[in-house]
């Protein structure tokens, strides 16, 4: 569970959670979450995954949605997976370009493998992207999966946090880091070495996947999922990493930040949203009493960052 001593960085608080978009069945198994979401002329943007039981279909589509409050969205398009060719979608990425354009990066799971790939589909309005444009971004290798990936655009330079995972053992793939990456156009990537890994003996030993990036006054604040175990496996917990520019990320505190109080305590992909009258609006699943996953919102009035944060 997450600790209840205070936060220099703002986190989810399970309580305040309002349900945005449920699964389509209740149970374990069944997920609507793992957001990636905008505020763009003043509507908010989401793109999230809908997921079945193992055996049932996995991660079955991605849709993108719109919204003018941030609570009741309305469907743009959905993208299966036959329509990407993959075994199971993972977390989207939604982001746009200086010039307008809209990009949504895919994460493909390669079918009868534990291998992982990003897809990107462009289009000029989020209800035009169309499967049949996409073409691989990331495409891993065969001793890594790469999937989940964080964009964010600044100072005319690309940037990528993706999970990756390790496949020299078949029976543990579920191991993770997060690998940074850079690119002038957000097409083409170069590698620059991982930033956040698994501490052993702790809640987040067996891996540590990044899901947000805030830039603050020099200092990056990341927010990223942890398991202990394979056994924790889709109901991982919150935690916050801290760093200075775009190098290695420094886990921060023992416990976990922010955790769901029902079955496997999974509380994931927070993504938080700037706003303009200030504070945020975070986006995130969370684990709920049946163990099916809901995707959930909240407002928090304050600044994420809290004063006299150090890396240390």
């Amino acid at each position: 569970m997450a600790s209840s001593s205070p936060r220099p960085v703002a986190v989810p608080d399970p309580e305040r959670a309002r349900t945005v978009i449920a699964p389509p069945e209740d149970g374990p198994g069944n997920w609507a979450g793992a957001p990636s979401a905008c505020l763009s002329d003043g509507m908010f943007y989401l793109a999230y995954r809908l997921r079945r039981p193992l055996g049932e279909g996995r991660g079955h589509a991605v849709v993108v949605a719109r919204s003018a409050d941030g609570i009741r969205f309305d469907p743009l398009v959905t993208i299966t997976k036959e329509e990407m060719g993959t075994e199971s979608l993972e977390r989207p990425a939604l982001a746009r370009t200086e010039d307008g354009a809209w990009r949504l990066y895919l994460s493909c799971a390669t079918t009868g493998t534990k291998h992982w790939r990003v897809e990107l589909l462009e289009a000029d309005d989020p209800a035009g992207f169309d499967p049949r444009t996409a073409r691989v971004v990331l495409p891993g290798s065969d001793r890594f999966g790469v999937k989940d990936p964080v964009i964010v655009h600044t100072g005319g330079k690309w940037h990528l946090w993706a999970s990756c995972h390790p496949l020299d053992d078949p029976h543990a793939t579920d191991r993770m880091v997060t690998d940074h990456a850079t690119s002038a156009d957000g097409l083409e990537w170069t590698w620059q070495g991982t930033v956040l890994s698994g501490r052993p003996g702790l809640w987040d030993a067996r891996g540590a996947r990044v899901t947000a990036v805030v830039l603050d006054d020099g200092r990056t604040v990341a927010y990223y999922d942890g398991r202990a175990s394979a056994a924790e496996n889709y109901e991982e917990r919150t935690g916050v990493a801290l760093g200075d520019g775009f190098g290695i990320l420094t886990a921060h505190g023992t416990e976990p930040a922010a955790a769901s109080p029902y079955a496997g305590h999974g509380l994931r992909y927070v993504c938080p949203v700037a706003l303009p009258g200030g504070g945020h609006r975070f986006y995130y699943e969370l684990t709920r009493l049946d163990g099916a996953h809901d995707l959930c919102t909240e407002v928090h009035d304050g600044p994420l960052v809290g004063g006299g944060l150090s890396v240390a």
